[in-house]
């Protein structure tokens, strides 16, 4: 398989575009970020894991205040003190646009609304979903996951050694770049632990307990692998129903892949074999339903009594409930 159009995804950030003068795309490391972006006609193009560009962006009013057109700023995030400034250069520029692109959500997103609270919009980037690749590659979608190097190798085999080679990077460069000093190993194991509790509610006191750490440690390593984009915490629909709720988030890991490569799944013959096989497809169904209602993050749910009634995935649409069951069924 060649290049796969985004067709969908190209639509959103075009349709963003017309509407405010700074639009961010966020998600994980590769997931293919910078090739949609390039496919919008841009007059300039700066990447800051560059170090040519980076020095360029030295002194950023005076490499940026005469361009004209839409400008892509890729890896934002290793020069948050862009922000203010693009600001001032919308407001007083019409005939600039920017395209940002970050990798580390939280921080992106927190760092970039207190300056330019209506000037940005965000659109969360994911890997391949069935609408790129088509029905026919359903399978081969939820074994490798999303991530276009992994979903696109020669074999499973490749795709489980590029995904293996993924997470190490991850966790040896790409965390200490935005400044997280959690030992790699140690954040490896726990991130594999998690992967035993994929489409569970979480237990924030039983993992610290079998992880030999605290609550509060627990949460702050959940936390940044939910920060970038790693995790999903799916949160629990509330309603006045009279019903004991279940009221903690339920945990997945985002991408199918990366979720194999975690618990040591390389090939179909294994996956259908693995007491998680209900559990990947859950979650793998859920993120596929996802993109296609087109629901922000904190727009979708889970809703479970303490008597044991669920729905795996709630949403709310033109004042209707709506909901869908996950089982995978041979």
């Amino acid at each position: 398989m060649g290049l796969v159009q985004r067709k969908l995804d190209f639509a959103h950030i075009g349709y963003l575009l017309k509407i405010f003068p700074v639009v961010a795309i966020l998600g994980k490391r590769q997931c293919g970020k910078t090739t949609i972006a390039r496919e919008f006609q841009h007059n300039h193009y700066f990447d800051l894991e560059s170090p040519r560009d980076l020095a360029a962006l030295d002194q950023p009013q005076l490499a940026l205040e005469d361009l004209e057109g839409l400008v892509i700023i890729d890896e934002i995030q290793r020069k948050p003190d862009l922000f203010p400034l693009l600001r001032h250069l919308v407001d007083n520029i019409s005939l600039q646009r920017y395209l940002i692109l970050g990798s580390a959500s939280r921080d992106l997103i927190r760092q970039s609304s207190e300056t330019l609270a209506g000037r940005i919009g965000y659109f969360n980037l994911a890997g391949f979903c069935i609408d790129d690749v088509g029905p026919g590659a359903i399978q081969r979608l939820w074994l490798r996951g999303g991530l276009p190097r992994s979903f696109l190798s020669a074999s499973d085999e490749e795709s489980a050694v590029w995904r293996e080679n993924y997470i190490a990077t991850f966790l040896e460069r790409d965390l200490p770049q935005l400044g997280i000093s959690i030992p790699s190993n140690t954040l490896r194991r726990f991130w594999a632990m998690l992967g035993h509790y994929h489409a569970q509610v979480i237990n924030y006191s039983e993992l610290a307990r079998n992880f030999g750490i605290s609550d509060m440690t627990a949460r702050k390593y959940i936390d940044l692998l939910e920060g970038t984009f790693m995790l999903r915490l799916l949160q629990p629909w509330h309603a006045n129903v009279g019903k004991r709720l279940v009221k903690r988030p339920k945990l997945y890991l985002a991408d199918s892949g990366i979720f194999h490569s975690l618990i040591g799944v390389g090939r179909r013959e294994e996956l259908m074999r693995h007491n998680k096989l209900g559990a990947s497809w859950e979650g793998f169904a859920l993120e596929c339903v996802i993109r296609s209602i087109g629901k922000r993050n904190e727009e979708v749910f889970f809703w479970s009594t303490h008597s044991g009634a669920e729905v795996d995935l709630f949403w709310q649409h033109q004042g209707k409930n709506w909901a869908v069951e996950f089982k995978y069924v041979e």
